[in-house]
């Protein structure tokens, strides 16, 4: 009986160790050194960007991606809204967006270039954006109440053209 019971922890406890082990060879592997400091980190090629496979980057490659002064440069940064936000509160970005002298949101208007598709997801990060551009590109500028999305891809499609 006592032989029973052990063979049944025993059955129970191995997968447990090895499925940590092998999440710990996973997370260890993935780390990097920056700064002198370990971070972890996936570093991706830029092939994803244009919709291809992801594939890890070779040693070496894309290192402006994630150096310091490219996550300190906001010079290739757009504000959308989050996709999982209500139509209220982008809305509300909205208005909030277009009583800003500095933002013009003709381009949203019936008939402008990024009017289609015409939803309250598509209009607010339009807006949001040309707001996050116009004061200063700081993270707080896309922050619209917990909202706002800050991304390095250009989000721009067709004739809707987001400013960087």
């Amino acid at each position: 009986m006592k032989m029973k019971a052990a063979r049944g922890t025993f059955a129970i406890f191995l997968p447990l160790a090895l499925a940590f082990l092998l999440s710990f060879a996973a997370c260890t592997e993935s780390r990097t050194k920056v700064n002198g400091k370990r971070q972890q980190a996936a570093i991706f090629s830029r092939s994803h960007v244009n919709g291809k496979k992801l594939q890890h980057a070779k040693a070496g490659e894309n290192k402006a991606l994630h150096s310091d002064r490219a996550r300190k440069d906001s010079s290739n940064t757009w504000c959308i809204a989050k996709p999982s936000i209500d139509n209220e509160r982008l809305q509300h970005n909205v208005e909030y967006s277009c009583a800003q002298a500095h933002v013009n949101c003709s381009s949203i208007q019936a008939g402008g270039s990024c009017f289609h598709p015409n939803n309250v997801n598509s209009h607010a990060s339009v807006v949001m954006n040309l707001f996050y551009q116009t004061a200063g590109k700081h993270h707080w500028n896309c922050h619209f109440n917990a909202t706002g999305l800050i991304v390095f891809v250009n989000p721009s499609f067709g004739n809707c053209q987001y400013p960087a």
